[in-house]
This record gives structure tokens, sequence and C-alpha cells, in this order.
């Protein structure tokens, strides 16, 4: 199974149709901060699996701000923006409740800042920002394979 993972694409409709629409996944989450544009994409496109969180910047939202998933048998998705994590500053808040939740794929977004990393059995991964990556990288999105024989992460340049 393929997952794409966006985040905060802040309006910009051109970023987040090329991350959403010129890859194919089985599954595609955004991280917040984009529903909006995000709004239009799932109009356009009704059977794509497409699940979101609210981020800090998605104003008078109704979605919920985490989102528990289990994609197969083995696996378990936490998602969540970021901000309610102090993110900007540590993971360790993150982590601590994705392991309360029995997760192990962490998604989180608000920093625009790519992050990929394995830590005590726990893929623990942040895809940058489609619009506007605040770490000299170019905008970016990331790749979840979930293989029989394991996970692969990649951090992917749109």
């Amino acid at each position: 199974m393929k997952i794409i993972v966006v985040s905060d694409s802040h309006g910009n409709l051109r970023a987040l149709s090329k991350a959403l629409c010129d890859y194919h996944a089985d599954l595609y989450i955004h991280l917040g901060d984009g529903e909006r544009e995000l709004d239009t994409i799932c109009r356009q496109y009704p059977d794509k699996q497409i699940y979101h969180v609210c981020g800090n910047c998605d104003y008078a939202s109704l979605s919920e701000e985490e989102l528990l998933l289990s994609p197969d048998d083995k696996n378990v998705i936490f998602a969540v923006h970021g901000h309610r994590y102090n993110v900007r500053y540590t993971l360790e808040q993150l982590k601590e409740a994705a392991g309360r939740k029995g997760a192990n794929i962490v998604l989180y977004g608000h920093t625009h800042a790519r992050h990929n990393e394995y830590d005590n059995g726990m893929y623990i991964i942040n895809p940058g920002s489609v619009s506007a990556p605040r770490d000299g990288n170019r905008p970016s999105f990331a790749v979840i394979e979930l293989l029989p024989k394991g996970i692969i992460t990649n951090i992917v340049d749109l």
C-alpha cells in the first residue's frame, strides 16, 4: 500500500493538486492548514481516499484535530497538525501520545520543515510544506510504502 502525506498547503491549490493528483497512491493524508483547497480536490476527485486533520490556520474548521488510522492489519497511523504538541520545540509529547495510542507511524506538520526519523519502533514523519517550506528545501510531500516485509518512508521534492 502506498500513502502520500501532505501538509501546509496554505491556499496553494496548484501545489496541492500536483502532489495529490500527479502521483498515485492508495491513500492520501493532509495534515492541516489547507482545508479550502483540499475541499476543492475532494470534489474534483471523489474516488480518491483522502483523510485530513485541521491545522491552526484552518479557522472555524469542523474537522478533527487528530486521526487514528489502521490502513492494514500491522500498522497504526497517528496523524495531527502538530501545534497542540509543541512540535516546533520538541517531539517528545507527540511521541508519547502516539505510543499511548499504539501507533507505529506518526505524522505531523505545522513546522513547514521536513523530518523523517525511525525511533524505537516508531516512524516519525513531517512531509514539510507543499507550498511554503521553512527549512531551505523545496516544497515537498512524503511517501510511505507499507510492504509485506516492512515500511519505506521518503520525502519527495514537489
